[in-house]
């Protein structure tokens, strides 16, 4: 069976960093009919980063979600070895490295040389300010937020963040393309955690609050809020599945940011100081199966 492609997904798309989300950031591209060029600078993390993606590919073939096999699905990603192996004619470029502003500027600048001027760059980012990555960049008005979800290849939402210097064009640009991956946009202004981020992580923290002064269990704060508010995952397997060392993070930015409604509870302090960070490590807030 041949691959029903959207003629609004972009044909050759860049994604930097190939973890978790990275790497589901490629599936849905070469999914969609994209090729997707992924680039990892360490030959292990592309190894493992190609690995996720097939098995990916596999589970999605395995629930009838693929419209061709899975191997010729995953013939359309390739592997680079650095940023500066983009191929220039990428329409698109997402980076997908860990949140610090400082390695996001640096990626996605050296991306920016790499690839033309017709390229629209993106930052995954979760809260980080799309005003501050652009300062860096040369040609800030084709650079926005695509803030993906976890897991990628499941989620059917992606926030848009504007900038202040976006241009029209590239803002129109990114919403056709999350409509031809057959996801929905919400679309919001730069501000600390965005939309999504900022209520997702205060509601995580009082969740943590509530555990840490005995209110429930972490069973039953979470499925106090799956059963009476009907959300799919509640905040603490959430904040496992999302990372507590990431959630942190977040935490602490907004709380810079935002102010003391986003101070982290001690208990999130000591459990990321533990290696406690979830789902990744096989505990946190649960406990998870690793293999």
């Amino acid at each position: 069976m041949s691959a029903t492609i959207s003629p609004a997904v972009p044909k050759l798309v860049g994604v930097i960093g190939g973890g978790r989300m990275g790497a589901g950031i490629a599936q849905v591209f070469v999914v969609a009919g994209a090729v997707a060029c992924l680039a990892e600078r360490d030959p292990a993390a592309a190894v493992a980063a190609r690995d996720r993606v097939a098995m990916g590919l596999l589970r999605a073939a395995d629930k009838g979600k693929l419209a061709e096999p899975a191997d010729a699905v995953l013939e359309r990603l390739v592997l680079v070895d650095d940023v500066s192996a983009l191929p220039a004619d990428v329409n698109l470029v997402v980076e997908a490295v860990p949140e610090d502003p400082a390695l996001k500027v640096r990626v996605l600048a050296a991306a920016e040389e790499a690839v033309g001027e017709q390229a629209v760059l993106a930052s995954n980012t979760s809260s980080l300010s799309i005003a501050g990555i652009a300062d860096g960049l040369a040609r800030p008005e084709r650079f926005l937020g695509l803030h993906f979800f976890n897991p990628v290849p499941a989620s059917s939402l992606v926030e848009i963040v504007i900038g202040p210097a976006t241009g029209d064009d590239t803002a129109g640009a990114a919403r056709s393309w999350v409509a031809g991956l057959g996801k929905t946009e919400v679309v919001v202004r730069d501000s600390p955690g965005f939309a999504t981020s900022r209520l997702g992580v205060l509601l995580g923290l009082e969740a943590i609050r509530m555990l840490e002064e005995g209110v429930a269990d972490a069973a039953s704060i979470d499925r106090a809020m799956e059963l009476g508010y009907r959300h799919p995952m509640g905040p603490l397997r959430s904040t496992d599945l999302v990372g507590l060392d990431v959630r942190l993070a977040i935490a602490e930015h907004l709380h810079r940011e935002l102010g003391e409604r986003f101070a982290p509870p001690a208990l999130l302090r000591d459990k990321v100081a533990r290696g406690e960070l979830g789902r990744k490590t096989g505990q946190g807030f649960f406990t998870w199966e690793t293999s």
